[in-house]
């Protein structure tokens, strides 16, 4: 595995230049630290690290143990665009000196900040290998132009996203030396939460306020529109001022604009307000604790929309600066914040909520990842880059041992007998399944989900699946956008008013999705079955009940209190059998298993059912199985109680037809095949002329549950705009 040479340890340069680099490079050199049979790790400080005004954090680099092997004071003061740009040249004069005492095989870089492309053009002149962490990311500023810069100039490539890694490709360069590990920091962040907090808020924020309390304030000039940004900040500060929690306002960082943004805080009396806390630096790990049990985090920082994500913390981000960066549900964009009374209703639609934890950015494997990719490289390979000019390699991931580890989702499917849960690839491939009995008690269902979907989540490491997060069908009534189960079916006990998406995403740290099995069949047959690019469809599932889910315009339909497509439960008969759920003449009271079954035992008690070829043991139960043999053996009974359901069901499809006019019936389940013919007759004799047109087909799914809980994830786009 180790390729570079000679087996001679890989002496790596890590450079640093402020807080926010050192929190992602931290994680890699406390790796590169752990194994000194592989690595020499020399640190060089720079930047805004070895300035008063910003808390002087290389002192954080000391504390965590590392040597700092050269300090370079690069930073021009003045905090506008010219002293950035002698700053840089600064740096360029500076470096080349103790890049030649070093003599590193490669030089690690992170990020988009003017420091670091100091660095890299430093390395790159004198024919130093650069690992470029964090590139391929969109947000909105010149920061834009120093990441795509410092990527043309390094050799190999750490991004944390799918989409960073095809922006990599897309800018022409070689996807062997692209690794797709997620953000270093994530390591950290997706242990962090649990640990204790209540010191680390009352250090920062106070003795008396309790979590979920106060507000976390992060912001930074824009430096290709600095006034607008100081603006921005000011109404900022008169919004919390405003809004009246505890708020800890961090000091902007140094680029162009800052100075005149700490006058404003200063203008504003921060520093001396009851309820401000102004400070120039926090420790990472106590950081961590702070936005994670903070009732909002606001600014332009992109720590709000990469890492506050881990732990569904809501984020108001203000103004353009990350604009293009992908976000969580949790973050709220307030892209013209040009009112006060804007950011203050931003304020009050976020403030105090909790949304599923976030794994865009990473999944806590990262650096393993990455000291892997540090073993592979061959330093025997040529050291002048090559560019991949399209046409482009195919859409596809790979780790270091060039392996394609498949996007999947875990999906759960909750019936009245089994629980269920699958590893399901972005094809729909179900790579691994996994059953149990469903408990009868909500205690033991929710303590065999978690262990169930914990076992599934640790082996897909093993099957190289990563996970994006997890899909619930359930029966019953569900409000999808809070993830509550809201009524459940008899089948399943003690299920009503309970919070599915809490307890799972606290426990894995992923997104959650629920919804009822019916919608979820729906959405398994837009992506993955005879739906798949049909504009307005229906499925109804026939199995132990009628279910089934609607899609009108692309779109599921829920309704207005998430009781849509209750299929099963369209009245056909004004005097038929009894339903479960109280009333007479459903569609389920003929045609689903329960009724079947119910009309087979009545036969049996009748000495009715059996024909010959037929028998049953005395301590079996009759089924609807053996009526359904029955009839294909011949028994006039059991085939007119089979004719009857199936009519039961195709005059619940003419009300479908006649009320929403889908071009599509997808009938899924056990007994589709069986009612399949007796629905299209009941179509072609009762059904308006304009609409007898429609396709009538059974589902090719075996698993539609499954799929339709995977597709939730697997389909989900997370930006939300206000």
């Amino acid at each position: 595995m180790e390729k570079h040479g000679n087996n001679r340890k890989l002496r790596v340069c890590v450079a640093t230049c402020n807080r926010a680099d050192y929190s992602k490079l931290a994680p890699i050199m406390f790796g590169i630290k752990a194994e000194p049979q592989f690595f020499e790790l020399d640190v060089v400080v720079l930047g805004s690290h070895l300035i008063d005004d910003y808390g002087n954090t290389y002192r954080m680099i000391e504390q965590d143990d590392f040597d700092i092997h050269t300090r370079l004071h690069t930073i021009v003061r003045g905090e506008d665009e010219a002293a950035m740009v002698e700053s840089v040249g600064l740096a360029l004069v500076k470096l080349p000196d103790v890049l030649n005492r070093l003599k590193p095989d490669i030089m690690i870089v992170h990020g988009d900040r003017f420091d670091a492309l100091a660095l890299a053009t430093s390395a790159a002149l004198m024919n130093i290998r650069i690992l470029h962490i964090e590139g391929g990311e969109v947000s909105g500023t010149i920061d834009d132009s120093i990441r795509h810069a410092i990527t043309k100039l390094a050799h190999y490539h750490v991004c944390c996203t799918r989409s960073a890694e095809q922006h990599l490709i897309s800018m022409c360069e070689d996807h062997d030396r692209i690794l797709l590990a997620g953000c270093p920091s994530y390591d950290k962040l997706l242990s962090a939460k649990n640990k204790d907090y209540m010191s680390v808020i009352r250090m920062w924020i106070g003795e008396d306020v309790k979590p979920k309390d106060y507000i976390v304030a992060l912001q930074h000039p824009v430096t290709t529109d600095i006034k607008h940004s100081i603006k921005m900040f000011e109404l900022t500060l008169d919004a919390l001022i405003s809004f009246n929690k505890k708020t800890l306002v961090l000091f902007p960082n140094i680029d162009a604009g800052s100075k005149e943004m700490v006058r404003v805080m200063r203008k504003k009396g921060v520093e001396h307000h009851p309820n401000f806390r102004a400070v120039k630096h926090v420790p990472f790990d106590q950081f961590i604790q702070l936005v994670a049990h903070a009732g909002c985090v606001i600014g332009n920082s992109s720590c709000g929309v990469r890492e506050v994500g881990a732990f569904g913390t809501p984020v108001i981000n203000l103004g353009t600066r990350q604009i293009g960066r992908e976000t969580g549900e949790n973050v709220l964009h307030v892209r013209n914040a040009d009112t006060q009374d804007k950011i203050l209703q931003a304020l009050h639609l976020q403030f105090g909520k909790q949304y599923p934890c976030s794994k865009i950015y990473g999944d806590g494997n990262a650096v393993p990842r990455i000291l892997k990719f540090l073993k592979s490289i061959d330093l025997g390979e040529p050291l002048q880059k090559k560019f991949c000019f399209p046409p482009v390699k195919e859409n596809i991931s790979q780790d270091i041992d060039h392996i394609l580890e498949t996007q999947s989702a875990l999906a759960v499917d909750l019936g009245g007998t089994n629980l269920r849960v699958a590893i399901v690839s972005m094809k729909g491939e179900i790579v691994k399944k996994y059953s149990q009995l469903n408990p009868k008690t909500y205690e033991d269902r929710i303590k065999l989900i978690l262990k169930m979907c914990v076992e599934a989540a640790s082996e897909a490491v093993n099957l190289n699946c990563r996970i994006l997060g997890v899909g619930i069908s359930t029966g019953g009534r569900v409000n999808p956008r809070e993830g509550v189960v809201l009524h459940s079916t008899k089948l399943i006990q003690e299920w009503s008013a309970v919070d599915l998406r809490t307890p799972i995403s606290d426990t894995l740290h992923l997104p959650v999705w629920v919804d009822n099995d019916g919608n979820c069949a729906a959405l398994a047959e837009r992506k993955f079955g005879h739906g798949k690019g049909v504009e307005n469809f229906v499925t109804l599932i026939t199995g132990t009940g009628i279910g089934g889910g609607i899609i009108h315009q692309n779109e599921l339909i829920h309704g207005s209190s998430f009781c849509a497509a209750e299929l099963g439960h369209i009245m056909v008969a004004l005097d038929g059998p009894e339903c479960l759920c109280g009333s007479h003449g459903c569609i389920e009271a003929y045609a689903s298993g329960i009724a079947l079954q119910r009309e087979a035992k009545k036969l049996h008690d009748e000495d009715s059912l059996f024909v010959e070829g037929m028998s049953v043991k005395k301590e079996e139960t009759v089924t609807a199985a053996h009526l359904i043999q029955a009839a294909k053996l011949g028994n006039p009974k059991a085939d007119h109680i089979i004719r009857t359901a199936g009519t039961a069901l195709g005059l619940g499809v003419v009300n479908i037809l006649h009320t929403i006019n889908p071009s599509l019936v997808i009938l899924s389940g056990v007994l589709a095949s069986h009612y399949v013919g007796v629905v299209k007759d009941m179509i072609h004799q009762r059904a308006l002329f304009s609409v007898q047109t429609v396709d009538v087909v059974v589902s090719d799914l075996v698993d539609p549950a499954l799929l339709g809980a995977a597709s939730m994830v697997l389909d989900y786009t997370t930006r939300r705009i206000y």
